[in-house]
């Protein structure tokens, strides 16, 4: 009887120390959803700011057609690619896919300002510089949020991944998630550098 009482024991300690790997990685992921809700208000915003932007500038840069038009396609690539990370932040593949659309809206917007400082008139706009000023502003607030979502991330995978976690995690379809990085393509290129 004794050893039945504790055979019983045991099992029952096993079974609370599973419920509790559970409830753990449960606990990080959605931490992970609450860290990139946070990126998706930033985003929102950012996204929201740009039509205000292109229709400020479109007036004294028409015949930059071509710059506004991928300053929007950039923009309406981003949306769908953070409407597809929103439905799952943990899926790897769309928090880089969202990382590279972004990374292609930041390289328009920087072109679309570069451009404007070829305009007198547009850079002492103040519509202008009150858009520049709110996507800096918003910029920050993307940089900070990203790197909260980016320790959850850390926190996330790195207890669905540590043994005996990953036993628990594989079980019940805890996968992986990504690190959400906004790089511009004007950051990869190497520098031309000339000695003449």
């Amino acid at each position: 009887m004794t050893a039945f009482i504790i055979f019983l024991a045991i099992v029952i300690a096993f079974v609370f120390y599973i419920i509790g790997i559970y409830n753990k990685l449960v606990n990080l992921r959605n931490q992970v959803k609450n860290a990139f809700a946070q990126i998706d208000v930033q985003l929102t915003r950012r996204h929201d700011l740009i039509p205000n932007l292109v229709e400020a500038v479109k007036g004294y840069m028409s015949h930059e057609r071509g710059t506004l038009e991928d300053v929007i396609k950039a923009r309406n690539t981003a949306i769908s690619s953070l409407q597809a990370a929103k439905a799952d932040p943990s899926n790897g593949e769309a928090i880089k896919n969202l990382g590279a659309a972004e990374g292609m809206l930041g390289g328009a917007l920087s072109r679309l300002f570069a451009l404007s400082e070829a305009y007198p008139d547009l850079k002492a706009n103040q519509n202008m510089m009150q858009f520049q000023e709110e996507l800096t502003s918003t910029e920050n607030k993307v940089a900070f949020s990203r790197q909260q979502f980016n320790d959850s991330v850390l926190g996330y995978n790195n207890a669905a991944e540590n043994f005996p976690n990953n036993i628990i995690a594989n079980m019940f379809g805890f996968k992986s998630s990504s690190f959400l990085e906004l790089e511009s393509p004007e950051k990869r290129e190497v520098p031309k550098v000339s000695f003449n």
